[in-house]
């Protein structure tokens, strides 16, 4: 494999973009800096098919991406290969306002390869190609320039054992028949809505106990301002002020500027300043959550009551059980509310109780929780039995 020199050049960039167009699939990484600001300082992009790899330096004075960007999202010919790739897609999407189509994600085939929940990428590398990786740049600051040999040879690692992976794990998917066992997860992870940062949604990320709608509204107005101030400032929500304050002011409201300063997490500070002012702003022009946004009890999540608690707990084991058997991650499997949504008599729209899910596990899962299935121990292991009802 031919492996270029970093890209810093538009006429560079473009011909290389255009080369690799012409391929079926390509892998894809980047490396970024998020730990001090809001949006994820993209800082290297990878890019390798079967013959050449690249890494290409977004930093660079008057760099042209457009042809990089529109091989990612406008270019369905060709598979974009990620591992672990929401926040790559984050990234294209914040740039572009779509994401990667079509794609392809190596951590969510290895679930359907019984390689565990959230394989990582070195213990992917070690697995199918037996090689041990150096992850000694890995918390390298990628924003410094310039960057060192050592710190572009790691990053182009990462794609250049990808493209080599992908054609591995896709002939073992078409051997054991599961490749459309990850349609339905490559779609979730696709999917721009998860992308999305409405501040108006903002508060549904913030725990807090009260269902009361005035606190609820003073929630959604201080969440949707807090989101506002850390995009124009780029700085990390957190940095601006933390869930746990934002809830205790939203409970206990102060009634005027000056009282911010006996908030814990607050600076004393706030009593004075404009972002303080700018806070109480916002408490003085909030509105009561509307009985259409209230939070209410997923629909999958009736209440469980004491017998139900037990059975989700014998689906969970089933589940553990036929996940071993089949030698798949349960995640993939099945969710954990989609065990208590059956265990509390709920069927339908569960997917558990569709396609492939309901072949492998659902179709026991609902006859244990019916009585016509039962655990037993046989040589020392358990397993599930017909019971003599459902014989």
């Amino acid at each position: 494999m031919q492996i270029h020199p970093l890209i810093t050049d538009s006429k560079t960039l473009a011909q290389f973009c255009a080369r690799i167009a012409q391929s079926p699939y390509i892998a894809v990484d980047t490396e970024f800096m998020r730990e001090n600001s809001y949006w994820p300082d993209l800082c290297l992009v990878q890019i390798a098919d079967a013959n050449e790899a690249a890494a290409i330096d977004p930093k660079a004075p008057g760099l042209d991406m457009t042809p990089m960007l529109d091989l990612f999202v406008a270019n369905d010919d060709v598979l974009k290969v990620f591992h672990a790739g929401g926040q790559d897609l984050e990234i294209i999407f914040n740039m572009t306002g779509k994401t990667p189509f079509p794609m392809f994600d190596t951590q969510i085939a290895a679930m359907a390869l019984g390689l565990g929940e959230q394989i990582g990428y070195g213990n992917l590398v070690d697995a199918w190609l037996g090689v041990n990786l150096d992850k000694g740049a890995r918390f390298t600051d990628w924003g410094r320039r310039p960057l060192d040999k050592r710190q572009i040879d790691y990053a182009i690692g990462d794609v250049t054992y990808l493209i080599q992976i992908f054609p591995m794990m896709l002939a073992e998917l078409k051997k054991t028949g599961r490749g459309g066992w990850l349609d339905q997860e490559m779609e979730r992870i696709t999917d721009p809505g998860n992308y999305m940062t409405l501040p108006e949604d903002a508060w549904k990320r913030v725990r807090i106990a009260s269902r009361k709608p005035d606190v609820l509204g003073r929630l959604k107005a201080l969440a949707a301002w807090r989101e506002r101030e850390a995009q124009d400032k780029n700085l990390p929500r957190g940095r601006i002020v933390k869930d746990e304050t934002l809830a205790d002011i939203a409970s206990h409201p102060p009634r005027k500027q000056e009282d911010l300063a006996k908030v814990r997490g607050l600076s004393t500070a706030w009593k004075a300043n404009d972002i303080g002012a700018r806070m109480m702003a916002e408490l003085e022009h909030f509105a009561p959550l509307g009985r259409d946004e209230m939070p209410e009890k997923d629909a999958k999540k009736p209440g469980l009551g004491k017998d139900g608690a037990l059975v989700a707990d014998l689906l969970k084991l089933l589940l553990k059980i036929r996940s071993r058997e089949i030698n798949v991650a349960s995640r993939l499997l099945a969710r954990s509310d989609d065990l208590d949504a059956l265990a509390a008599g709920v069927r339908d729209g569960l997917s558990i109780l569709e396609g492939w899910r309901y072949e492998q596990f659902g179709r026991d899962a609902v006859d244990l929780v019916e009585g016509r299935m039962a655990f037993a121990v046989r040589n020392g292991r358990l397993r599930m039995t017909r019971t003599e009802s459902a014989a």
